[in-house]
C-alpha cells in the first residue's frame, strides 16, 4: 500500500512564492461579458501543496495560465516570488519560466522534432545547465525519464508515443530542472491508475525534496485530499475547504 505524503500546517513564516490580490480575468463575448475569475486572493508559501477543484469550464486553466504569464489579468496582481508579472516584458516573463517554474500541461505541448530524452533535456539546455549535481544535462534527463517509467523510451518521437507516454515526457520536462513553483493541470488525465499513482509519488516526492510549491489542478478527489491545503472554484471565486487534520 503506497503511503500518502505527510501533511505538514501551513507555515505563516515560509517565504511567499505567490501572491494573488484581487484578481480577475474575463472574456469578451459578442454582446457580454464572461467572468471567469473575480476578486480571487491567494497567498501559498514556499513547499506547499495544494490542489484546485472544480467542474469543467469554472476556471482552473485559466488560473494556471495567469501564474504562468501566458495569459493577462482582467484586473488586480500576480506576484511570483515577489515579482508583479504586470511589470516584466515578455523576456523577463520566459526568464522567470525559464528558471523558476515547471508546468505540465494538458495539451502535452511536446517538441515534435526532439526524442522523449530530447524534450526532457530541453529546459536544462535553454537555462545552460549542463551541469547539475555533478551530472551532465543528458543523465539528468536520462534519470528523470526512468524515474516516471520511460527508459526505455527516450529514442522515441512523440509521434511514436502513446497519448499517457507523451504526458510522462511532459511531466518529467517539467520536474527535470527541479522548479521552485509546479504548475499541473490534470497530469493524471492520460494515465492508467498505476501509472498515475507512481507519478502523483513523483510530483509530491519532488515537492519534499526540493522544498518547491505546487499547485494540483484536479477532479480526483483523493488526490486533492493529499495535499496540504484545498481550493475549490465556484462562481469565479476561490474557496478553501476546512484545514486538514495534521496527524502528531
Amino acid at each position: 500500500m503506497t503511503s500518502k505524503p505527510a501533511k505538514t500546517p501551513h507555515d505563516v513564516t515560509s517565504k511567499t512564492v505567490v501572491d494573488l490580490r484581487q484578481l480577475s480575468f474575463s472574456y469578451d463575448l459578442q454582446e457580454t461579458k464572461l467572468d471567469v475569475l473575480v476578486d480571487v486572493d491567494l497567498t501559498l508559501n514556499q513547499g506547499e501543496t495544494v490542489a484546485i477543484l472544480g467542474p469543467s469550464g469554472s476556471g482552473k486553466t485559466s488560473l494556471l495560465l495567469l501564474l504562468a504569464g501566458l495569459e493577462q489579468p482582467t484586473s488586480g496582481a500576480i506576484l511570483i516570488d515577489d515579482k508583479d508579472l504586470a511589470k516584466l516584458d515578455a523576456d523577463a516573463l520566459a526568464d522567470l519560466r525559464r528558471d523558476s517554474l515547471g508546468i505540465v500541461f494538458q495539451s502535452f505541448h511536446l517538441v515534435p522534432s526532439l526524442t522523449a530524452l530530447g524534450n526532457v533535456m530541453l529546459p536544462l539546455e535553454i537555462a545552460e545547465r549542463d551541469n547539475v549535481e555533478g551530472k551532465n544535462a543528458r543523465e539528468v534527463a536520462t534519470t528523470m525519464l526512468e524515474r516516471v517509467g520511460l527508459a526505455e523510451r527516450g529514442g522515441h518521437y512523440p509521434t511514436q508515443l502513446s497519448g499517457g507516454e507523451q504526458q510522462r515526457v511532459a511531466i518529467a520536462r517539467a520536474l527535470v530542472h527541479t522548479p521552485r513553483l509546479l504548475l499541473a493541470d490534470e497530469p493524471m488525465g492520460n494515465l492508467d491508475a498505476k501509472t498515475g499513482e507512481r507519478i502523483i509519488e513523483l510530483l509530491f516526492g519532488l515537492n519534499r525534496e526540493s522544498g518547491s510549491t505546487m499547485i494540483l489542478v484536479t477532479h480526483d478527489e483523493s488526490i486533492a485530499a493529499q495535499c496540504q491545503r484545498v481550493f475549490r472554484l465556484q462562481q469565479g471565486k476561490l474557496v478553501e475547504d476546512a484545514p486538514h487534520a495534521v496527524s502528531t
